[in-house]
């Protein structure tokens, strides 16, 4: 993929939704700008910028060492929380107030960060936490508080999120 490619591989899965596009692509950039010390060390001043205009300004913690997938959707992208650890599969919807990230252990410890499938559609007010895997193609409602694994073709709801059905 060169280069312009990779900046605006989101930019159709946002179409009409300038906030996500230009948000997105501030992220990709940033990646790109993560890969190389040279990079770190000439570009520092943007990463200031954007974590000052995208985190404290728009209320958006994409975190630059992040893993996504191309074609991420971001709707209504406020209190949106992700932990750098988390993997983020393609085609992906993430909505507003939603949190993804690991979860305080008993022993005082960190668990590991959910991995999440492509084509998975997140609702509005989702928590997702822990060292969880959620498969491909599913949903997950809004409000939802997910903290066990939930199976590929599947639609999860509630708090504690539990399977409604499998998609067919």
């Amino acid at each position: 993929m060169n280069f312009f490619a990779y900046l605006f591989q989101d930019w159709r899965a946002n179409r009409q939704n300038f906030k996500a596009q230009s948000v997105l692509f501030s992220f990709r950039l940033l990646q790109a700008f993560n890969r190389y010390t040279i990079t770190k060390i000439i570009f520092y001043p943007y990463f200031m910028l954007y974590r000052f205009w995208v985190e404290w300004i728009l209320g958006i913690e994409l975190p630059r060492k992040l893993t996504i997938g191309k074609g991420l959707s971001l709707y209504h992208g406020q209190a949106l929380v992700v932990n750098k650890s988390t993997i983020i599969g393609e085609h992906c919807v993430l909505r507003n107030s939603t949190t993804i990230g690991h979860k305080k252990l008993a022993d005082g410890t960190f668990s590991g960060c959910p991995r999440i499938g492509n084509n998975v559609d997140i609702g509005a007010n989702v928590c997702i936490i822990g060292d969880i895997t959620i498969g491909n193609n599913v949903i997950i409602g809004a409000g939802a508080v997910v903290t066990k694994d939930i199976p590929s073709n599947s639609i999860a709801v509630g708090n504690p999120a539990r399977v409604l059905e499998k998609k067919n």
